[in-house]
């Protein structure tokens, strides 16, 4: 996948390495996605203030439920697919600078596209949105406790804005769960 850079440019975010193993991303999203990964990953990283020059690589798998509930079952002993993984490279807390590698994203396409029709939002605002949320992840934002929480949800809202992107928080119930 193109890193960000044309020739002669100057780095404009993480250097992204795009898997795509299952053939359904390519018809259910409307516009490329490499074109979507790279907007989603550099809207988060200039979020969340990582420096242009730091030179980190980020892994994104688009894959599908199947092999996401197995990842999900391994690593987190919740054997159902989600919507994404994050696997960060090595634990960071907000603001730290992460290494040469950030982590990996891995998205399940039939959780993503259920949940997009389920709410009423273009499955492109989805994916984005999970792209970000994945990213801060890596970045060491998390939504344990009630202020992290906030703390995250207002940084994707901020993120998400410049993306075009309404608050996906919007009408959601103040339920955990229905929060991220």
């Amino acid at each position: 996948m193109n890193d960000g850079r044309s020739p002669g440019a100057a780095r404009t975010g993480p250097r992204i390495l795009l898997s795509v193993e299952d053939e359904g991303w390519r018809t259910l999203l409307s516009r490329p996605a490499d074109d979507l990964v790279r907007e989603a990953v550099f809207a988060a990283a200039d979020g969340a203030e990582l420096a242009p020059s730091i030179g980190t690589e980020v892994s994104v798998t688009l894959s599908d439920d199947e092999d996401v509930q197995a990842l999900n079952a391994e690593w987190r002993g919740k054997d159902k697919p989600t919507n994404i993984l994050s696997f960060p490279m090595m634990p960071l807390a907000p603001g730290d600078a992460p290494g040469p590698m950030l982590g990996d994203l891995i998205l399940a396409r039939q959780t993503l596209e259920r949940e997009a029709a389920a709410e009423g939002k273009s499955p492109d605002d989805h994916f984005r949105h999970l792209l970000v949320h994945g990213i801060l992840h890596l970045l060491g934002h998390d939504h344990e406790t009630d202020a992290d929480a906030d703390a995250m949800e207002a940084l994707e809202i901020s993120i998400l804005a410049r993306l075009g992107i309404a608050d996906p928080y919007a009408d959601a119930d103040e339920a955990p769960d229905a929060r991220h």
